[in-house]
């Protein structure tokens, strides 16, 4: 084999090994947590994820799992890049997965977050959150993904764990579902009470009008910050570069007619152009956690006063030191 034959085979070996690494650097897997159906998702979803391929010239590839938890592996794994989280599950991605918060969505209508909510049914006698915790056994309640916020943190946090109460001891039956199926459930008379947030329950409005009437909202939480998005923090810093302009400049430059149609695309997510932000957005959610541990603590009949004063202290010392972070570190 002559000089000039060698060099070609090396030439074509060297760009088989490097063309799957070229190919890897060109996908970008985009996680999207399960708070309605894929279906549902998927038709959401679409036309911004069409946009950010097109813009980034990535092959953006949509990740659905049946559960957050699903999402939340994924990036642990590798499988997901980039992923719409809410705030309790981007907590869990940026503790388990290597995650980093990089943006925070922004509602359309301007409201600084959003509320988790329990709903029941428009013609019940149930009107409070008092009636609900009357816990006389006969509730069938519907909670959210136990990496939901507006769906579990938040309610088992100001609705059970600081009332006291055990909700599989309150209630008939208590089961898991996302944020569309226990709205549906309520609107169909299959649960009694069930949680939502103000997000999707609009969204119910919208597209299933006839369920929406057959629904009331009988609680409202406290603000959650709006939804962060959350990056692998080791992604490849090329793709990093075009992921944060896309997002950062997606509704806000170009022609005219390129920002109106951007704002009509994120419209259809009940958003307005991204803002940056990072971890800190979380702190407020730490917070909560503690807090939400604290409160079950108090109520545990089986832990001494002495114990309870101990593990109390230590999450207090915790929670203080997020506090600190809250007021000195900018949540953007």
């Amino acid at each position: 084999m002559n000089f000039f034959a060698k060099g070609a085979m090396a030439v074509a070996l060297s760009a088989a090994l490097v063309a799957p690494a070229i190919a890897e650097t060109t996908e970008l897997n985009f996680g999207i947590i399960s708070t309605e159906s894929t279906q549902n998702l998927r038709t959401q979803w679409d036309p911004f994820l069409a946009e950010m391929e097109k813009q980034t010239g990535l092959k953006v590839k949509p990740f659905f799992a049946s559960d957050y938890a699903g999402v939340i592996e994924g990036m642990r794994f590798g499988k997901v890049d980039v992923a719409w989280f809410g705030n309790k599950s981007a907590m869990e991605a940026v503790d388990r997965s290597g995650g980093e918060v990089f943006a925070q969505t922004v509602d359309v209508e301007g409201n600084p977050g959003y509320w988790s909510l329990l709903l029941t049914q428009a013609d019940s006698k149930l009107n409070s959150l008092e009636d609900v915790l009357k816990c006389d056994g006969t509730l069938n309640f519907g909670i959210g993904d136990p990496n939901s916020t507006s769906g579990f943190l938040v309610p088992t946090t100001f609705v059970f764990a600081k009332n006291n109460v055990d909700p599989k001891k309150c209630f008939k039956t208590v089961r898991n579902a996302n944020h569309e199926t226990n709205a549906l459930a309520v609107a169909n008379n299959q649960v009694d009470v069930a949680t939502n947030n103000t997000e999707n329950l609009a969204r119910i409005e919208k597209n299933q009008p006839e369920a929406f009437k057959n629904i009331k909202v009988i609680w409202k939480s406290p603000l959650i910050p709006s939804d962060p998005l959350v990056w692998k923090k080791d992604l490849d810093s090329a793709k990093k570069d075009k992921v944060y302009t896309f997002i950062m400049g997606y509704g806000r430059l170009g022609a005219p007619e390129e920002v109106a149609n951007a704002r009509k695309v994120l419209a259809g997510l009940a958003w307005a152009p991204f803002k940056p932000s990072s971890d800190a957005q979380l702190y407020p959610i730490r917070v909560l956690s503690i807090s939400k541990n604290i409160f079950k603590i108090q109520g545990d009949e089986k832990m001494s006063d002495a114990e309870k004063k101990e593990e109390i202290a230590k999450l207090e010392a915790e929670k203080a030191k997020y506090e600190e972070l809250m007021a000195s570190v900018p949540q953007m």
